[in-house]
């Protein structure tokens, strides 16, 4: 889409109304990867610093000089590098030798993602479980997919199937489950300045679907650590 395109959209009479497509993947362009990573930091270095310009900031200080590139960077290697599939980490998966066939929970995942409406962040922690069809997954991994799909503009209902559908796909089995309990500073930081709510979402594959498994992962999520 062009930006005068974009630009005669009635955006502001929808509001702040939340937003979303219908699909499970995030929405790129198809030419999305064809300017490398160093190249894009530069042109956004640009735009940041227009913005800043516009904004009437003087570029000149000290304190503001590196800000246009520290954001480009920021953008591209950090906090929207989950875009990228080339950052997507290796899901290898071992046998279950331990013929562990109980359910593993993966809890308090800490969790930074971006709010793709407004680009302010979401805060907050995600559990995830999974019972083995005859595979398991290194610990690390999980929190490294929940980081990956998190790490770009997201939706948290998209963000929550996206990590339920990688899991599955590596583990070969329906049996996955995710919650995501998160604050969005959309909401707690500008318009309605909500500082206490938070966000949950949730998606139960296979077994957890059933009421008693379902039960069963909510009670590990409550129970404290005393370490």
């Amino acid at each position: 889409m062009k930006l005068q395109e974009v630009l005669d959209k009635d955006i502001d009479s929808i509001g702040d109304d939340h937003l979303g497509s219908n699909t499970e993947e995030t929405p790129l362009k198809d030419e999305a990867f064809d300017i490398p990573d160093t190249e894009k930091v530069n042109l956004i270095q640009k735009k940041v610093f227009e913005i800043l310009d516009i904004l009437g900031m003087d570029l000149t200080d000290d304190s503001l000089r590196g800000t246009p590139r520290r954001v480009a960077k920021m953008f591209v290697n950090e906090i929207f590098s989950g875009i990228n599939p080339k950052n997507k980490p290796e899901m290898s998966t071992f046998e279950n030798k331990y013929n562990y066939g109980e359910m593993l929970v993966e809890k308090n995942i800490t969790l930074y993602s971006t709010c793709e409406h407004h680009l302010l962040p979401i805060v907050g922690l995600a559990h995830v479980a999974y019972i083995s069809s005859g595979n398991v997954i290194g610990l690390s991994k999980i929190n490294r997919i929940v980081r990956y799909f998190a790490e770009r503009p997201q939706v948290q209902e998209r963000l929550t199937i996206q990590i339920v559908r990688e899991l599955q796909k590596a583990l070969n089995t329906d049996d996955v489950a995710c919650i995501i309990d998160a604050k969005h500073l959309c909401v707690n930081s500008r318009g309605i300045k909500d500082i206490k709510s938070s966000t949950v979402t949730s998606e139960f594959g296979g077994k957890f679907k059933q009421d008693k498994i379902k039960r069963e992962f909510l009670d590990y999520i409550k129970l404290e650590s005393e370490l």
